[in-house]
């Protein structure tokens, strides 16, 4: 990488969405937004937060030229509930989706979506096409799949969801192109599949033509090599020192290195704001069906996904933007994946909604001004409709405690069951026995315990 086609998962797909021309004549200022969200990737997964395997270079890099966030957060440690939070800039309990889940649980359980995204909600890319951006229909793609189980036609997708599948379509626009497992196959005994390079070439193909039609854009790319399961062409397949998820990891961050040097082979890199994120934590339950080795890692934070400990939901976070963006910046601003929702709005121009709560806050302050944090505010860690926890500042505490059941947890040994914090278990915390926390909070520090292993033992610090 030099100095440094669109996918929304929710759960039923992977996709990459493919913008379009809208009505308006753009305001020459508009730069373009490009939203680099992963898929089960852990904080920890980065050279730049710690990774000694030398995977990601190109992410190294973008974080040298640009401002690492190490306190960023997803707003569900689940893939759909956190991107329809980003997308609408709400907590998945005010925009009405996320998951019926054992009731203040941290792991799995049997669940499905609740409702879904409403009529009313308004979706990032709406309100960028109003800006005359080029953007995708994004609000009848998540409605019509999740509601009909048709496909809006301005979209390049492959659905996916937890279960293996056959016979699942993959659209390009109206055409349908093949089928997941089928001619998009994923192998699963060697891991091998080209769907990241499909992902990036639908994206390079995007920016260079509304580049060449000098459009701004968004572009919303959400590969999901790093989901199992986990894959990667065979360019990649065993280069890594972390097994097939390491050579996934690698793939993708070749894949972020060619979109930011297509933006400056286009002349287009200082007019264009880039942001890479994660979904949610590492995945470390699918160790026992991939490999010990085979699943990411979130540092030194604990659990992982679908936990409200921090590796469920603390997220690696780069922001990159030449020219406007001071590079080589560490902020220790707290900010959530929702805050892309209003800061896009505020870099597009475009005054937020007025009718609703919105949970995401414009960080463009601390963009432009490295030495600048917002106000103190709250981090929630939800799980379904129940709040587990809530940081403010250092300080974070845990309401309920629950990972899974002893039943559960036994069975992990005759890898039939799922242990969500391997080789984590922490007395009192890390509990396999429902435990209420509501009236006296479990505290932590985060400053000097980003582990959650040594809770405080009184709330008067």
């Amino acid at each position: 990488m030099r100095r440094g086609a669109s996918v929304p998962v929710l759960g039923v797909l992977t996709a990459i969405i493919c913008c379009f021309s809208s009505e308006r004549t753009p305001n020459a200022s508009s730069p373009n937004i490009i939203i680099m969200l992963m898929d089960d990737m852990g904080w920890g997964d980065l050279g730049v937060f710690g990774q000694p395997s030398k995977e990601t270079p190109n992410l190294d890099a973008m974080a040298a030229q640009g401002i690492l966030f190490p306190d960023f957060y997803t707003a569900n440690p689940l893939c759909s509930p956190s991107r329809a939070a980003l997308l609408t800039g709400r907590l998945p309990i005010r925009n009405g989706f996320y998951t019926t889940n054992g009731h203040a649980r941290n792991a799995y359980t049997p669940q499905e979506i609740v409702g879904g995204i409403s009529k009313e909600e308004i979706l990032l890319p709406q309100m960028l096409k109003k800006k005359g951006y080029a953007t995708d229909h994004s609000t009848f793609l998540w409605r019509t799949v999740l509601m009909n189980g048709l496909v809006h036609q301005t979209a390049t997708l492959v659905p996916y969801n937890n279960t293996v599948r056959p016979n699942i379509p993959v659209y390009n626009n109206s055409e349908m192109l093949g089928r997941y497992f089928e001619e998009f196959k994923i192998d699963k005994k060697t891991g091998e599949s080209n769907l990241t390079q499909m992902y990036l070439e639908a994206g390079l193909d995007f920016i260079s033509r509304q580049a060449e039609a000098k459009r701004p854009f968004f572009l919303y790319w959400a590969a999901d090599a790093t989901h199992s399961p986990v894959y990667a062409s065979k360019r990649f397949l065993g280069k890594s020192q972390r097994g097939r998820y390491g050579d996934a990891v690698m793939e993708l961050d070749y894949s972020v290195g060619q979109i930011l040097t297509k933006l400056q082979d286009l002349g287009i890199e200082n007019n264009t704001f880039v942001f890479f994120t994660s979904d949610n934590g590492a995945a470390l339950m699918s160790g026992p069906n991939e490999g010990r080795n085979n699943c990411g890692s979130n540092g030194p934070f604990l659990c992982g996904k679908e936990t409200t400990f921090e590796g469920g939901m603390r997220e690696p976070a780069i922001a990159w933007w030449p020219g406007r963006i001071k590079g080589g910046t560490v902020s220790l601003q707290l900010a959530n994946v929702m805050d892309l929702f209003t800061t896009s709005l505020a870099l597009a121009g475009i005054s937020p909604p007025g009718d609703r709560v919105l949970d995401g806050l414009d960080l463009t302050p601390v963009l432009f001004n490295h030495s600048h944090t917002l106000q103190t505010r709250p981090i929630f860690f939800y799980r379904g409709n129940e709040l587990m926890a809530v940081r403010i500042g250092q300080y974070k505490a845990h309401f309920w405690t629950w990972s899974n059941s002893w039943e559960e947890f036994n069975q992990f040994s005759s890898l039939l069951g799922v242990n969500f914090c391997p080789g984590q278990e922490v007395a009192g915390v890390t509990t396999h026995e429902q435990k209420e926390h509501t009236q006296q909070p479990i505290i932590f520090h985060l400053g000097r315990d980003p582990g959650e292993k040594y809770p405080l033992r009184s709330l008067f610090i």
